[in-house]
């Protein structure tokens, strides 16, 4: 991995880790979306990423310690990707991003709606999905009762679908 930087200044640094336009989309589709595997990853993305850049993306946020992978013990020929502790720790990063792109941005109401209710959840909600993630990619013990955050925004999600397929089937 080159070790040469730009300069010491900590957003440099973290630009020089997320500064392309695939290592944070891999990422939130890995904390957002359960994806954990290439195939997943590859063919749940909404953005469209090419196969090698998705390759290319996956070995560089393993090299800068983000991301482990471990042979899949359900298929021979899958790897598993899991989040580290390091990548797990960017939700209230995720949150931030999402609540200003909710402002500052033309988002869809549907693609936004995690977003919102991350923001309006606050760092209690973040503690929690963060230990949703951990239980999930690293083998910690869970530490709260109920459904996963994930499983909470998916809801919110699946909530303003349903609501915007019923508002257009009534406009027939």
């Amino acid at each position: 991995m080159n070790t040469d930087h730009r300069s010491g200044c900590p957003i440099n640094l973290s630009l020089e880790v997320f500064g392309d336009r695939w290592s944070l989309i891999i990422l939130r589709d890995m904390i957002f979306g359960g994806r954990r595997h290439f195939r997943e990853l590859l063919n749940g993305s909404i953005e469209g990423i090419a196969s090698n850049i998705l390759a290319d993306r996956l070995k560089r946020l393993m090299e800068l310690g983000m991301l482990t992978k471990a042979d899949d013990p359900s298929h021979k020929q899958k790897a598993i990707y899991s989040l580290t502790e390091m990548a797990i720790t960017l939700v209230p990063i995720l949150a931030h991003l999402g609540a200003w792109g909710r402002v500052w941005l033309p988002v869809s109401e549907e693609l936004s709606v995690r977003a919102e209710l991350l923001e309006k959840g606050g760092p209690p909600l973040w503690e929690r999905f963060m230990d949703d993630l951990r239980h999930e990619h690293l083998g910690a013990p869970i530490h709260h009762a109920g459904p996963t955050v994930r499983a909470t925004l998916q809801a919110g999600y699946e909530a303003v679908v349903a609501r915007k397929a019923a508002a257009g089937n009534t406009a027939l």
